[in-house]
């Protein structure tokens, strides 16, 4: 099973997620630092003060990364350690330390794949309202044109935002993430914002001379518990209508405007009736449509759905209040995710169709198990075949016409896993959080031979 001989393979990061250092070199207070310190927040009280200590480890990480023949890495930067009010002059020690790495990542011939903005707002912003603040999104871009200054003459490949879904609906709409808020409108109001940032800084970059631009999305194929183990299974018109509504508000509410220049009336309908349209100004939709070049997908299980009767969804996702979630018939990893994996072939087909001006990338695909090191090793047999189920789906996408570009395993480093601290572990890299010793895991090992031979 032998992939494209130009196909993309690497592993990605988030900075908050595995830097560390969160005071030294003039980084400023992000909305996860914030969050995370709250009590009740974060499980066990954990926090990313010193995550996997990145900052000062890098160069052993990238040489890890050599040693596992990755291609590619997709790592964000810290918009607090460039300008740690979010705002203003540059923070030069923050910009030299991402202008290090990408030294580092091209000496070991990886390329870098750059991501703007992967949650960690910089508190400052969001004391003036965050992402539900339009002039957030301008800011956006003047931080996204200072890193491009910096980074633009060795980095082609950028990205504006991971997953703003989850920042604006997790964040602002459950609070379940930073900053925690609990409002339905706020959500809708941050979502358009976003994208308004992602416009603006996809233009800007653009105009800068960027050479390959990419928006990432957390999408999924909207089921119904039938189609999941049936693909031919016929919806009732109800559930059909579910499945098609969620699909808007999951992944048509950020792909259509950017590609497609229009919101989905289900997303109009939903902002309409929580808090109104008021946000969403002339000329917006024509900012927005900036041109990009890939979609970045994010895929770790499928979202299942029916139509109700049923207790109405939380205010993650306001426009569902008659539709009932429900889970896919399969095992599940740590996390509870079920694993389906033809789920992602489904879905890369799909959007490949949809929105064929594009190229697809897979930029995060991984699973969280309970690892154990052994005599130094972690026989992770779970993920590794976690990943082999998926990438075959992979190259089932590719054979059916996706037009697919990559694949980046989730995670390099088990790390701070965001609300779940550091109980849950995405890793093919084990990392003792006491020693912070890095250990490959099995997974890692079989990875590495995956990417030599481009196949499985």
């Amino acid at each position: 099973m032998i992939f494209p001989d130009d196909f993309v393979w690497g592993a990605a990061t988030a900075s908050y997620q595995i830097e560390g250092a969160v005071k030294e070199d003039g980084r400023g207070q992000s909305i996860w630092d914030t969050f995370s310190h709250a009590p009740g927040n974060v499980f066990d009280g954990d926090t990313g003060d010193v995550a996997c200590d990145h900052y000062h480890r890098y160069r052993d990480d990238v040489a890890l990364m050599r040693s596992l023949g990755l291609q590619a890495y997709r790592f964000s930067i810290a918009w607090p350690r460039i300008q740690p009010d979010g705002r203003g002059p540059v923070n030069p020690p923050g910009l030299d330390f991402y202008s290090r790495l990408v030294d580092a990542l091209l000496e070991a011939g990886i390329t870098p794949y750059v991501t703007l903005y992967h949650w960690d707002l910089p508190q400052a912003l969001e004391d003036t309202g965050g992402w539900t603040n339009r002039d957030v999104a301008y800011a956006f871009a003047d931080y996204a044109e200072a890193v491009y200054g910096k980074l633009g003459d060795r980095v082609d490949h950028w990205t504006t935002l991971n997953e703003p879904w989850v920042a604006a609906f997790l964040g602002y709409g459950n609070g379940v993430h930073a900053p925690g808020h609990r409002r339905a409108g706020d959500a809708m109001r941050s979502a358009h914002h976003l994208l308004l940032g992602h416009g603006l800084a996809a233009r800007r970059l653009r105009d800068l001379g960027a050479k390959s631009l990419m928006l990432v999305v957390n999408s999924a194929p909207v089921l119904t518990p039938a189609q999941v183990n049936d693909p031919s299974a016929v919806p009732s018109e109800a559930d059909a209508e579910a499945v098609d509504r969620i699909h808007a508000l999951l992944t048509r509410q950020f792909l259509d405007p950017a590609l497609h220049g229009s919101y989905p009336a289900e997303v109009l309908d939903a902002a309409s009736r929580n808090g109104g349209l008021d946000h969403i100004h002339p000329g917006d939709l024509e900012i927005i449509n900036a041109p990009i070049d890939q979609i970045g997908i994010n895929y770790y299980n499928p979202c299942v759905v029916s139509a109700g009767p049923g207790t109405p969804a939380d205010a993650a996702w306001p426009g569902s209040e008659d539709i009932l979630f429900g889970t896919a018939d399969a095992p599940t990893t740590a996390m509870g995710w079920p694993i389906v994996p033809d789920g992602l072939s489904r879905l890369l087909v799909r959007l490949s169709q949809d929105y064929p001006q594009v190229g697809l990338m897979v930029t995060e695909n991984g699973a969280a198990f309970d690892d154990v090191v052994e005599n130094g090793h972690v026989h992770d047999h779970d993920r590794v075949a976690y990943l082999e189920g998926h990438l075959r789906e992979v190259h089932r996408a590719i054979s059916a016409g996706a037009d697919l570009r990559g694949y980046l395993v989730w995670s390099l480093l088990d790390n701070f896993e965001w609300a779940e601290g550091y109980r849950r572990r995405f890793g093919i890299v084990h990392v003792d959080y006491g020693t912070l010793e890095r250990v490959p895991k099995d997974s890692a090992l079989w990875y590495r031979d995956v990417i030599g031979r481009n196949g499985l």
